[in-house]
């Protein structure tokens, strides 16, 4: 104990307490975090699928990204976006685009999953970015449907709408219905923030919590109405118009009605 004491009072001591607290936080994040990214690993592409990658890239992206994915005046840069916004971008079918503009619009996809996978490893060696999720990240099993559905009516309602139907935003953009994205391409839209979608990383919404969204889009989707019909499930802007137009009709078969007797008592 007096040895202790002893070196306690030394001048340097105090920095190495807080160089061991220091390293005693590193490992505890660490051994939190390794448990997401053994999740996230995929299987490493190795150099054969890369040079696919490249060829199909020439042949399908680089007149508008350009030749080594450095982008021009028509199409970003790809270098560090990563192989998940590839494989959402192709995926949906809105690369690769024929023409300027239907970038955004949702089509069958033009590329199966080998050249799609191909493709996004390529991006992927160019300069990192966001992996696209394993199947153990996107599962929705023991997800918390509650919770994904407070998260998703505060931070993705105000555009997608409060059942994922989309909807029309500023500027003439429009916000997707999520009526047909996977598990996957949800994950990835809030990884990589397409269009103009903000990023959601994990650090802001966690990996269990987009989860828990994802498991909220895709029950949402099979729940009946029991209203009667559900008028696209966009809100009360549609009810509203549905029920002036109601009101206006009947206004107009009340009105010819009185017409009508009016003119046959005159007669």
């Amino acid at each position: 104990m007096s040895w202790i004491t002893a070196r306690r009072r030394h001048p340097a001591a105090a920095y190495l307490v807080i160089a061991g607290v220091l390293i005693l936080i590193g490992i505890a994040y660490a051994l939190i975090t390794s448990g997401n990214a053994s999740a996230a690993q995929q299987a490493a592409p190795n150099s054969a699928q890369i040079a696919d990658g490249h060829d199909l890239f020439q042949e399908e992206c680089s007149s508008c990204h350009g030749l080594y994915a450095e982008g021009t005046a028509e199409a970003p840069s790809l270098i560090g976006v990563g192989a998940a916004a590839v494989n959402f971008q192709v995926s949906t079918g809105r690369m690769p685009a024929a023409e300027l503009g239907a970038e955004n619009d949702r089509k069958p996809p033009r590329l199966n999953k080998a050249e799609t996978a191909a493709i996004a490893a390529y991006i992927q060696s160019l300069g990192g970015g966001p992996t696209v999720p394993s199947a153990a990240q996107v599962s929705t099993s023991g997800a918390n449907i509650g919770l994904g559905q407070q998260l998703f009516v505060a931070d993705c309602a105000a555009c997608h709408n409060f059942v994922g139907a989309g909807g029309a935003l500023t500027n003439g953009k429009f916000a997707p219905p999520l009526t047909e994205s996977t598990p996957t391409q949800i994950y990835e839209a809030m990884l990589t923030g397409p269009e103009a979608m903000p990023v959601f990383n994990d650090l802001t919404i966690t990996p269990q919590e987009k989860r828990d969204i994802i498991a909220y889009v895709t029950t949402v989707r099979s729940e009946p109405n029991p209203g009667g019909f559900s008028l696209g499930r966009v809100g009360p802007v549609t009810e509203g118009l549905v029920a002036f137009l109601g009101l206006l009709f009947f206004m107009v078969l009340v009105a010819l009605w009185i017409t009508a007797k009016h003119g046959k008592a005159h007669e």
